[in-house]
């Protein structure tokens, strides 16, 4: 592993510590905790004051207009008509924990708002990702006048098409990129991400632009007091979604992720309350890791092992024991979901074994039968962290095969798959994580083609991992008053990683310990001073 300190301008650091000590407000006296602050802040692009207040203490006054997504007015104008006239309005999501949230979210802001709606969550087994004929075509024969996407439908060019045939009005909310052929056909597509949006937060989640769907209708329909009000409540959801897609948690995701992590301290939803208690966590305010290795996992366990409309009943739930008993579900379904990709990554370990080519490929594509589609995706991330290198795990279903990919920070895998389009029969996805459908007899072509397209883009520089060092830190000043100044910087994440400090002149006097088969413990002895000193303190 390498390791960078890196480097941050002197003259930008000193003039925010200065500017951050002079802020009463954020009550930094202590010079070292305010410089401190400051390179970790420049580090993260932050630096001027009136940017790093927003960072260390985002609100809801924060959050932009939702009127600067492109198309925002045409939705809520046909939104608004929809609920007007009573008509029937179907919300068409996906299995994954943004998909669902993004459907408690709207479905929530709707009812809120006077109207009311229905939804769709596809089976990922039965029907897979993204919006279907038949699914439209049903909506049409129980008179939905109105179909909203939410975490799908930027490449439902087909889909919008029937939509439009049958009468019904589209509107799309997603995140994910456009194919090459563009935008659906649809009365309006919300997404930071389509050609010609200048929306200044290109980051959010499926359920963050949701979100902005949401709010526009609330500030339409809703008195100040209760838009102030529901608009806090509502974080709770966008905040898991946010930190379970991994997307970068600054901007306005960190004001979701900040604030619906301070509002899940204490939650009133009987889903969230179960769902806590099965995962043991609640009481206080939640870490983003906490959401991401303990409370995602189960949502998105409903989607990879089962049906994920348990999530939506989950929090519309008004009785507590059906509340415990389906966070109950979830929790047994994570567990499945655990054993199965336990099995599938020792087959993955062993035809590394039987296979020494594969620790040659630059880009890792690797099948087997039968492999539960649910997981394949959470595999590929795990093959990734171990190898340093994109990777796409496959399962052959006979004729077919389905697969998900996840990728490094140097390769886009998207373009990836664009390159050689015309290999699968469906795919799309983002720069970092992608999933796809193809006939098995071309597997061998994409192997070769993603091999070959990665050696032209990747040098093994690419996949050595690198220890990105914020500063240099010497341990007595580790103190409780640095503790609390550094979390100011939660929550951590995608684009916000917990600060790492080197400290030099440090020797162990015990060998390091191994706790919990996962943490590593050492004992290590510091000088006193800087002047030769052979005296130490013992730490931990």
């Amino acid at each position: 592993m390498r390791w960078v300190l890196r480097t941050a301008e002197l003259a930008r650091v000193q003039d925010l510590a200065e500017n951050l000590r002079s802020d009463s407000a954020l009550r930094l006296n202590n010079s070292t905790l305010a410089s401190t602050l400051a390179r970790l802040l420049v580090l993260r692009g932050i630096t001027d004051i009136e940017s790093a207040q927003r960072y260390l203490a985002p609100s809801l006054v924060h959050l932009h207009s939702p009127y600067l997504m492109t198309g925002m007015k045409a939705a809520l104008d046909r939104l608004e008509a929809a609920i007007e006239r009573e008509e029937g309005i179907l919300i068409y999501g996906d299995y994954d924990v943004d998909g669902t949230t993004a459907i408690v979210i709207l479905k929530t802001a709707i009812e809120l708002c006077g109207g009311a709606a229905d939804f769709h969550v596809p089976h990922r087994i039965r029907e897979g990702y993204g919006m279907k004929d038949d699914v439209i075509e049903r909506a049409a024969a129980a008179d939905i006048r109105l179909i909203i996407s939410v975490d799908t439908g930027i490449r439902a060019l087909d889909a919008a098409r029937t939509a439009q045939r049958l009468g019904i009005d589209l509107i799309v909310t997603d995140h994910h990129l456009a194919g090459k052929d563009g935008v659906p056909s649809a009365l309006a597509v919300l997404n930071p991400n389509r050609p010609g949006c200048d929306y200044p937060c290109k980051d959010l989640c499926g359920a963050g632009v949701a979100f902005k769907l949401a709010q526009g209708l609330m500030e339409r329909r809703l008195a100040q007091n209760d838009q102030s009000r529901l608009l806090t409540s509502f974080m709770k959801m966008v905040a898991i979604a946010t930190i379970a897609d991994a997307v970068p948690l600054t901007g306005e995701n960190r004001v979701f992720a900040k604030l619906g992590l301070e509002a899940l301290r204490s939650p009133v939803n009987l889903g969230l309350r179960a769902l806590f208690e099965v995962a043991q966590v609640g009481g206080r305010a939640l870490t983003s890791g906490e959401v991401a290795f303990r409370i995602a996992p189960r949502l998105n366990a409903a989607g990879r092992m089962d049906v994920a409309r348990d999530v939506i009943e989950l929090f519309s739930v008004k009785d507590s024991a059906r509340a415990k008993e389906i966070a109950n579900r979830l929790d047994q379904l994570n567990a499945e979901r655990q054993q199965e990709e336990r099995r599938i990554l020792d087959a993955i370990d062993a035809r590394f074994i039987d296979d020494p080519a594969l620790h040659d490929a630059f880009c890792i594509v690797i099948d087997g039968d039968g492999w539960h589609r649910g997981v394949i995706g959470i595999t590929a991330t795990r093959i990734v962290e171990r190898y340093g290198r994109p990777a796409l795990v496959i399962s052959r279903e006979g004729d077919e095969c389905h697969g998900s990919g996840r990728s490094i920070s140097a390769f886009h895998l998207l373009n990836a798959l664009e390159s050689c389009a015309d290999i699968f029969t469906r795919y799309g996805g983002h720069a970092h994580a992608v999933g796809f459908s193809l006939s098995s007899s071309r597997l061998v072509e994409l192997r070769t083609h993603l091999d070959e397209y990665a050696h032209a883009r990747l040098t093994m520089a690419d996949f050595e991992p690198v220890l990105n060092l914020d500063a240099p830190l010497p341990l007595e000043h580790i103190t409780p008053e640095l503790f609390q100044a550094l979390c100011r910087l939660e929550p951590f994440g995608m684009g916000n990683p917990e600060p790492v400090f080197s400290a030099c002149a440090v020797r162990t006097t015990a060998p390091p310990r191994l706790i919990k088969d996962k943490h590593w413990t050492i004992k290590k002895q510091v000088p006193l001073n800087r002047t030769g000193d052979d005296r130490f303190n013992s730490t931990h």
